[in-house]
């Protein structure tokens, strides 16, 4: 802040019994503030964290070599389809190669995945589940898929009933772990939906 001195009177001016006042102009000097500005500005630019890319592990079972695929039956394998509306299909079976014989998948909420993935792996403990998405969907209803899986698989695990029929059915297995695997959307998938689309409706255009 800085005060200049003040100016004199001219001479001339009337004279009373009161002495005039005498104004003091101020001026206030903005250079140290536009310092300190900056200076809190590359402070909080130097200690700001931002926030890290989120990512998610999935652990895949080693390759070895000379190694068979097993095989599924018919009732142990649960298809999930996600269009690229984002909408949810899915049906129990393996997917059939001829166009006449496509299965018509059922649609179903996404708030209902956590109970179906429970009911079939509770009533099939050799089950394997497929998720087959759209390369048009949302990256995160894969990420929800995953969530759900997880969940299922924490709860089942410590419910005492299911472990002893697990375990009875898979001998040979250690504790319970969901089976899943992603799969590609194929030409064939595009047919299994459009068929969905004329039976339930939706699909937008």
């Amino acid at each position: 802040m800085a005060v200049d001195a003040p100016q004199k009177e001219a001479k001339g001016g009337k004279k009373g019994l009161r002495r005039p006042k005498r104004r003091i102009s101020i001026r206030i000097d903005m250079t140290p503030m536009v310092d300190i500005a900056f200076l809190l500005l590359i402070f909080y630019m130097v200690t700001t964290i931002f926030a890290a890319p989120q990512a998610m592990e999935i652990n895949l079972p080693p390759k070895e070599k000379g190694e068979e695929r097993g095989k599924v039956k018919r009732r142990n394998l649960l298809n999930i389809y996600v269009d690229g509306q984002g909408d949810i299909y899915y049906d129990i079976g393996r997917e059939l190669t001829t166009d006449e014989d496509i299965k018509i998948p059922w649609p179903i909420p996404a708030d209902s995945i956590r109970d179906l993935f429970a009911r079939y792996n509770w009533e099939r403990p050799k089950l394997n589940t497929l998720l087959i998405i759209h390369p048009d969907a949302k990256y995160v209803k894969m990420v929800d898929l995953l969530d759900e899986i997880e969940v299922v698989e924490n709860v089942l695990r410590h419910n005492e009933e299911f472990t002893k029929s697990y375990k009875e059915a898979n001998p040979d297995a250690g504790k319970f772990s969901f089976r899943y695997a992603i799969d590609h959307w194929t030409e064939r998938h595009d047919k299994k939906i459009k068929k969905a689309y004329e039976a339930y409706g939706g699909g937008g255009d």
